[in-house]
């Protein structure tokens, strides 16, 4: 099955191409770099230093700015939403050995919608492994084919919270859906991990059901996130701070030279 009829049946799937060893370091020199900065882009885990996420990387960092025109990541955002995108979102997700806290269950397009008014779940996300990703250390969950739900209506109920955009950031997520509701769901539509080694390139749907558990090994998992959204699609209303919605819509071109 082709990578779009998987995508549009399954609502994720991990591509065969993977981005390539030197590229992949310069990628890791650049978080590393970025994770050691006292920025409003770097976000902890609650009441620690630890580091849980980065955003907007590619704002303010070369290496960061390259990737997002990477032919290997462009050409699959642009082949599945099948036209020009822009980035919408770049952020790295973090969990530290033994301390990294889990994603609890929900779906991006809730956040997109409600917060931002994005008119429809045009977007894609494409997730590449900074490091090896196995069971133990907090890999992403899907429920296989739940992108076809649209929003549940757990995600309805959140919208009237009223939280500001750091409860977007951590482990108290403002559209969670309920263990009860993901357990019906789970029933219906089988769970996948997304596991692989560092350079795995995997697509995921806006509205795929997901979640990821706390990291209980040694190793680290660092999974760096690009939100490619279509040209056609552009939120409505931006509140939230540029480093989470970029405001700039214009279409991304490829890298010629791409990072080697």
């Amino acid at each position: 099955m082709r990578s779009q009829e998987t995508y549009a049946d399954q609502g994720w799937f991990v591509a065969p191409q993977r981005l390539g060893p030197d590229a992949l370091a310069k990628v890791r020199a650049s978080i590393r770099a970025i994770s050691g900065s006292a920025r409003p882009e770097v976000v902890y885990e609650e009441g620690t230093r630890t580091v849980r996420a980065l955003h907007g990387c590619h704002r303010y960092d070369d290496v960061c700015a390259e990737l997002v025109r990477h032919p290997v990541l462009l050409d699959l955002a642009e082949g599945l939403i099948g036209g020009p995108v822009y980035l919408y979102q770049f952020k790295v997700n973090i969990k530290a050995p033994r301390q990294g806290r889990e994603w609890p269950w929900h779906q991006d397009y809730a956040f997109w919608a409600h917060e931002d008014g994005m008119p429809a779940p045009d977007a894609v996300n494409i997730a590449l492994h900074l490091d090896d990703v196995h069971e133990s250390n907090g890999p992403l969950t899907v429920l296989s084919g739940s992108h076809t739900l649209g929003l549940v209506a757990a995600n309805e109920a959140a919208a009237r919270s009223g939280r500001d955009w750091q409860d977007h950031v951590s482990a108290r997520l403002t559209y969670i859906i309920p263990e009860e509701e993901i357990h019906e769901l789970a029933g219906r539509f089988p769970a996948r991990r997304l596991l692989g080694p560092a350079g795995t390139v995997a697509a995921f749907h806006p509205s795929i059901v997901h979640s990821s558990t706390n990291n209980t090994s040694d190793d680290r998992r660092a999974v760096l996130l690009l939100t490619y959204n279509s040209v056609s699609n552009a939120p409505t209303r931006l509140t939230r701070p540029a480093f989470l919605v970029d405001p700039d819509t214009t279409p991304v071109r490829r890298l010629a030279n791409a990072l080697a």
